[in-house]
């Protein structure tokens, strides 16, 4: 529904679709609060206590992590990127210089610089939906995050088991996207989110015939239909060809395209 594709190495845009709307994000929002983590140089290794939420959420916040234990800051952010875990977010962003609203204000101050105009953050889950971004602003973002080693390395790792203290406990992780763990794709960097209101969301870094392509698939339709734009994208910048999409999706999409231009659903 919402598209774009360029190559970081170049800057150049391959395809876009619908790429300067603002739409919900979901948990792509974590790529942003992983730099935001990452630039204020706190030490990784430091024990953290895990943080309840400050506020009520708008939507489920379920977690297996046990608030009071403690978890090192670079788990969380691991278990932010790879698995999406949103009170590892949350705590995250608590335990940052000034607390929640700073981290926020942080967000939106990086977001600003890296030029999404086009973008706003409410908070460090993507569970708000007043997380926007336009897919063309999320390819800056993805941009942005490829300078990152940590963002890179711990968004596409593919299972993880994470341990606490506090009480000592572990609990085993797995990747949101399955093609990080594929030997037919060489993802680079990735980060997946889904809201009702959002639908299934991709932003992915793939190496593809020597080339860091960045991908944002946004508001597609089913759970793997983002996983089938990255390899109809892939196919189509290989071979010329883009092959089929399932019917399903497109009707999900001209649904959606009726909704945009303010007509009702049938």
């Amino acid at each position: 529904m919402h598209a774009a594709v360029g190559d970081l190495s170049t800057g150049r845009l391959l395809h876009s679709k619908n790429a300067d709307l603002a739409v919900p994000i979901a948990s792509v929002t974590k790529v942003m609060t992983a730099m935001v983590v990452l630039d204020a140089d706190q030490p990784l290794d430091e024990w953290v206590p895990i943080l309840g939420w400050q506020q009520k959420t708008e939507k489920n916040a379920y977690s297996r992590i046990r608030v009071d234990s403690e978890s090192r800051r670079d788990q969380l952010l691991k278990l932010a990127l790879m698995s999406s875990e949103n009170l590892a977010s949350h705590t995250l962003a608590r335990h940052y210089p000034g607390g929640f609203d700073a981290f926020v204000a942080a967000m939106n101050r990086k977001a600003e610089t890296l030029g999404m105009t086009r973008s706003r953050f409410d908070d460090p889950t993507g569970l708000s939906l007043g997380n926007v971004a336009s897919a063309a602003d999320l390819l800056k973002m993805l941009a942005a995050a490829y300078d990152y080693d940590l963002i890179r390395a711990y968004s596409t790792t593919y299972q993880h088991h994470a341990s606490f203290k506090g009480p000592r406990y572990s609990l085993a992780y797995g990747n949101t996207n399955p093609l990080t763990a594929s030997s037919r794709w060489d993802v680079q960097l990735s980060k997946t989110g889904y809201l009702k209101e959002a639908g299934r969301c991709l932003v992915m870094v793939a190496d593809i015939d020597g080339d860091a392509i960045g991908m944002v698939f946004l508001n597609s339709f089913g759970t793997r239909t983002p996983l089938g734009d990255a390899g109809r994208t892939r196919r189509w910048l290989t071979t010329g060809e883009s092959g089929r999409v399932a019917g399903a999706a497109l009707d999900y999409e001209r649904a959606a395209v009726r909704s945009l231009n303010g007509y009702a659903d049938d």
